[in-house]
């Protein structure tokens, strides 16, 4: 294991030969070395790192003085100073420059980025990686990581318990109470303090195993904290474990689309995914697979998400689909705990390269995911309505036996039918809410379209523009048309000179004459140049007159061409705030969808307890009626054992006649109304005191023949027979019982301040 592990203090060294490899190879180890500045910024970078990690008092090299004996390395070269190969140098100088310049090819180069990193990342290179992939850099809770360990966290105790099971074999984990299992401690501890409704998961102790074994426990806790947060990793560990529901259905999924045989091999034996595939998702394979493997699975986990898993256990399945198809359920499990860890031994491109071509469609996730949180909701629907079912038959079955001795309450038609009124007018009402609600949306949506419809003002400021070069083209051909027809009476007055200056022409000399017909000629002329600049005129007219319309089609044609941009502008932004809102939305469903079950499991809780609470009070007030029972019981029997008996046998005589009497009425009356005939007539008698005897609660009734008591203190009851004499002896009656047939017993009720006799 020492073999491969690499110190910190290797970074510069190697580093440095990077660079020089870089500037000058062909330098001799003596000469000057020339650095560029991405080179000079790469190497002040790693001796940064380097710096923390000397620095660091809780860091791995604090161990044992260097790094290299705590065996915290994973994954490193076999000599990380000068004797790396040429491909090992090019990687570190492609890495440096990756780093240097992080930003730009995150942005620009996010696919070759992907690539790169699927091939591996060099081991001194990946905490910092790391660091870039997940935005981990810079958070402003490492500032409170060192108030969080002076704090007390409820899960202490459990994390405890579980340090020592996290990389049991790892030399710096192994030890008890070592650096290790300390600076884990700490890192787990403060999450739990920042996270409270996670807490502490078992499975969430070797990620952050796997972090300390590259970076000081500062860097590794934000580093898990942007996991937690960004990676769906917080989902799969809350209590609940929906997420981790979520996953395998999915999986299960994919390998039925995927992997029919297997899928149908797997169901067939009863094979669940979760007995294989859970801790592939809870620890992203580090349980599983060996070390150097899960490792570089990782480094693709940081960059991709949670796919890489879907990916490589798929991977996985097709390797093995042959054996595991000829296993029965024991087998396949040993074959996942034992044959596929041997088979990755010899490293983990093959696996990788595999996973790379699986298939993986994230819409079809994303509908998956769908139809897992409808089946998950109808599930817990079903569930609440079952429990909500047997809390109710359970109460409705305590209600009936309390009913059954108390007798059950009546409702009078009227209220009845007054609910059923009232309940026709609450629907009503709500009708009409919803009808008025609906035409105010309409209301809103026309007045929206309306305003859509109305010019802008950038488009009223153009038309004033185009207005105002109307007006002054008008403005200038008005001007022209003015001075043209002061040309036009200017040629008329010479005209009218002209004709004056003819018409005595034949009088005048044939010198005046000639002059006349210069003066024709020039005339003529005068015309026709007023006949050009008319036409000369009319031209310009005609010119403006294109210029305008001209200038028109251009701004209406400037005016599309501008709406046209901002309409793909608008579009444009349009569907990326649509992608970003699905994304939201997609998210908020997700959450809600998460806020609803939550919800219902705390709705349903809240009514099983009140369930339970009723149930027990119900019991509880069952058990004070047979207590008041018993307590009457005991309170009459005490009174007949110590009062006069025959006092009490006139005073029940009296109510036996009342009673026959009421017998009788009450059995005419229910012959006239066709009803079938009383078994029997419940008595109420009040007890008042040791001194006083009993009363009916009938006192209208008509004195019967006499009756004799018959008292049977074994049974708590007393036995009335009907036309008895005055003697006590047991033989009279025995023999008036016979002949009469019938006798009336004293029952007590559960109330407390009551009798009852049933005849």
């Amino acid at each position: 294991m020492a073999s491969q592990v690499a110190t910190p203090t290797s970074l510069p060294t190697t580093a440095t030969s990077s660079s020089t490899s870089l500037s000058s190879p062909a330098l001799s180890p003596l000469s000057p070395v020339q650095l560029s500045p991405d080179d000079e910024e790469l190497l002040a970078k790693l001796e940064e790192q380097n710096r923390l990690l000397e620095t660091d008092s809780k860091s791995l090299r604090s161990m044992n003085g260097s790094r290299r004996n705590s065996g915290s390395s994973l994954v490193s070269s076999s000599s990380a100073s000068s004797n790396l190969s040429h491909l090992e140098e090019d990687s570190w100088i492609l890495w440096g420059r990756i780093v240097n310049e992080w930003e730009e090819v995150r942005k620009k180069k996010e696919k070759q980025l992907k690539d790169l990193v699927r091939k591996g990342i060099p081991h001194h290179f990946r905490a910092i990686v790391w660091q870039l992939l997940c935005n981990a850099q810079n958070m402003p809770i490492k500032d409170q990581y060192s108030e969080l360990l002076k704090m007390t966290s409820p899960c202490e105790k459990l994390i405890r318990r579980d340090i020592a099971r996290t990389y049991p074999e790892h030399e710096f984990f192994r030890e008890k109470d070592s650096l290790g299992q300390e600076v884990l401690f700490n890192v787990m501890k403060a999450y739990s303090l920042v996270d409270r409704e996670v807490g502490y998961c078992q499975g969430s102790a070797f990620i952050v195993g796997l972090l300390l074994m590259q970076m000081p426990e500062e860097e590794a806790f934000c580093v898990f904290v942007k996991l937690m947060q960004d990676y769906r990793l917080r989902e799969l560990f809350k209590p609940s474990m929906a997420e981790l529901g979520l996953c395998m259905y999915q999986f299960e999924c994919m390998i039925q689309e995927q992997l029919p045989e297997l899928y149908m091999h797997f169901q067939a034996q009863s094979f669940h995914t979760s007995m294989y595939a859970s801790s592939w998702f809870l620890t992203i394979f580090l349980t599983s697979f060996p070390l150097p493997v899960a490792t570089r699975i990782f480094d693709i986990f940081m960059c991709e998400g949670l796919e890489i898993v879907f990916r490589v256990g798929l991977a996985i399945l097709q390797m093995n689909q042959t054996e595991l198809i000829q296993l029965d359920m024991e087998g396949m499990l040993q074959h996942f705990q034992r044959i596929i860890p041997h088979q990755l031994e010899s490293g983990p491109d093959k696996v990788i390269q595999a996973a790379c071509q699986v298939k993986y469609n994230a819409k079809k996730m994303k509908k998956l995911e769908k139809e897992y949180t409808t089946i998950k909701t109808k599930e817990m629907e079903e569930q609440v309505e079952i429990k909500r079912l047997r809390t109710e038959n359970r109460l409705l079955k305590q209600r009936i036996d309390t009913l059954e001795k108390k007798g059950a309450p009546r409702y009078s038609e009227e209220s009845v039918l007054q609910l059923e009124r009232e309940l026709v007018q609450a629907r009503l009402k709500e009708a009409e809410s919803q009808c008025a609600l609906k035409e105010m949306q309409d209301k809103i949506l026309d007045m929206e379209k309306r305003n859509t419809s109305l010019p802008d003002d950038t488009n009223v400021a153009r038309l004033q523009e185009e207005l105002i070069g109307v007006k002054l083209r008008e403005a200038e051909a008005s001007t022209g048309l003015k001075e043209l027809r002061q040309q036009v009476r200017g040629l008329e007055e010479h005209w009218q000179r002209h004709l004056a200056r003819t018409t005595g022409r034949w009088k005048d000399t044939p010198k005046k004459n000639t002059m006349s017909e210069l003066q024709d000629e020039l005339m003529s002329v005068r015309l026709r140049e007023a006949e050009a600049q008319a036409e000369l005129r009319e031209s310009r007219q005609r010119i403006l007159e294109l210029e305008t319309q001209n200038q028109i089609h251009s701004n209406h044609l400037r005016r599309a061409e501008l709406e046209s941009r901002n309409l793909q502008e608008r579009v444009q932004t349009l569907t990326v705030q649509n992608k970003d809102l699905h994304v939201q939305l997609q998210e908020i469903k997700r959450r809600q969808a998460e806020f609803e079950c939550k919800s219902k499991e705390e709705v349903m809780a809240v009514r099983l307890r009140e369930a339970d609470n009723i149930a027990a009070m119900a019991e509880l007030q069952q058990q004070i009626s047979e207590l008041e029972i018993e307590k009457e019981e005991g309170k009459v029997q005490v009174h007949l054992n110590h009062t006069d008996s025959s006092q009490y046998i006139r005073d029940l005589k009296d109510q036996i006649s009342e009673l026959k009497h009421e017998i009788c009425c009450l059995k005419g009356k229910r012959g006239l109304a066709n009803q079938p005939s009383f078994d029997g007539i419940h008595i109420v008698s009040h007890y008042v005191g040791d001194n006083e005897s009993y009363q009916s609660s009938d006192e209208d009734g008509v004195k019967a023949p006499n009756l004799q008591v018959s008292q049977q203190r074994s049974s708590g009851r007393i036995k009335l027979l009907p036309n008895l004499g005055d003697t006590d002896s047991e033989e009279d009656e025995e023999e008036e019982e016979e002949e009469d047939g019938e006798a009336l017993r004293l029952s007590v009720p559960p109330s407390g301040s009551h009798k009852s006799t049933s005849v």
